[in-house]
């Protein structure tokens, strides 16, 4: 079987193609002020007509979600709700929903209406899915105070764990060690949570983000990195 991995983040798309489960070719595309304007929708074109694939499966880390309860089923609200934490256009967004059984939620987000259309014309077997619902099913937490910190290319989520509940996420970009840290800061001292207490574990690009985890050591006692990312192996926790 023939699957394609896309992985949407802040002006970002990795793609990942495997066959039975061995995975062929990566490819990562980030935009800067130097790339072309349609980096990202070209890089997409190109990893879609690669070759013939069997089912898709669609990762968004994109900033653009709310939270609700699971079983909230006022779903033409979704939109409102999104624009509370960013601003969204209907015209050009497809609001999508993913739902987390094992923490009772669901989240509401938007994914480009043109990469979503340009997608589904393939014809084949899609999965979307939000990095964060995805991210959260593979946590395995205690009955502690935890920080959980997926890092990716200039971005990192951010889930906060108490006695098995959730009581925050966020999905932030990050351009600097002073905004990372003072956003973990900021967001412990307004959930209560101590320091000393509290068990941070990271994932992802923490290579790419050393000097981030460095940083991060000088205040924290305990925090463990969970995994790095490999080349052609992890992708979004798989």
């Amino acid at each position: 079987m023939n699957v394609l991995n896309l992985l949407f983040t802040k002006d970002g798309l990795t793609y990942q193609i495997a066959a039975n489960k061995s995975i062929t070719e990566e490819k990562s595309y980030f935009v800067d002020e130097e790339s072309p304007e349609n980096l990202i929708a070209d890089a997409l074109e190109n990893a879609l007509l690669k070759q013939r694939y069997d089912e898709i499966h669609v990762i968004s880390a994109l900033n653009h979600f709310t939270l609700m309860p699971e079983g909230f089923s006022e779903h033409e609200a979704g939109f409102d709700l999104i624009a509370f934490n960013a601003p969204v256009d209907k015209e050009k967004e497809e609001l999508m929903l993913s739902i987390n059984e094992k923490f009772r939620i669901q989240f509401y987000y938007t994914f480009p209406k043109n990469f979503y259309k340009k997608i589904k014309e393939l014809a084949v077997p899609v999965q979307f899915n939000f990095s964060g619902e995805k991210f959260l099913n593979s946590i395995s937490n205690r009955n502690t105070k935890e920080i959980h910190i997926n890092l990716y290319h200039n971005q990192c989520e951010f889930f906060a764990i108490d006695q098995k509940k959730m009581i925050l996420y966020n999905n932030l970009d990050v351009n600097s060690e002073v905004d990372f840290l003072y956003f973990v800061m900021f967001t412990l001292s307004k959930i209560g949570f101590g320091i000393h207490e509290t068990t941070f574990f990271a994932y992802g690009e923490t290579t790419e983000n050393e000097t981030f985890i460095s940083e991060l050591r000088k205040f924290v006692k305990n925090l463990k990195i969970v995994f790095d990312n490999v080349p052609n192996k992890n992708f979004i926790l798989n």
